[in-house]
C-alpha cells in the first residue's frame, strides 16, 4: 500500500511539474523580431548605372576587339596542333585577358 501511494504521489507531482513547464514560453529576443521585420520588407529596385555615351562607345569597341581576337584563336590552336607556333598567339591571349578584365570591371558593380 505504501508503494502504491508513493507511486501515485510521484506521478501526480511529475504531471503537475510537466504541465507547468509546458506552458512557459521562452521570450523572443528583440533583435530577432527586428530581423524578421527587415526580412519581410520590400526590396529596393536595383540602381541604374548611367554611363556617358563616350564610355559606352569605348566599351563596345573593346567588346568588338575581344570578339575579333577570340575568333582567331581556334585557327591558331590548329596551327599549334600541326607543330607550328604562331608568333602572335601569346600576345593575342594576353590582350584577350586584358580586354575581358577591363570589361568585367566596368560592367560589374
Amino acid at each position: 500500500m505504501r508503494k502504491l501511494s508513493f507511486l501515485i504521489l510521484a506521478l501526480t507531482v511529475g504531471g503537475v511539474i510537466s504541465l507547468g513547464f509546458g506552458r512557459q514560453r521562452r521570450p523572443i529576443p528583440p533583435g530577432i523580431r527586428e530581423a524578421d521585420k527587415a526580412s519581410n520588407a520590400p526590396l529596393e529596385p536595383p540602381l541604374e548605372i548611367k554611363r556617358k555615351p563616350a564610355e559606352l562607345a569605348q566599351l563596345r569597341q573593346e567588346a568588338t576587339e575581344l570578339a575579333r581576337l577570340s575568333q582567331a584563336i581556334p585557327q591558331q590552336i590548329d596551327q599549334v596542333a600541326q607543330g607550328q607556333l604562331p608568333k602572335d598567339l601569346n600576345g593575342n591571349l594576353r590582350q584577350i585577358e586584358k580586354l575581358a578584365k577591363r570589361l568585367r570591371s566596368e560592367l560589374a558593380p
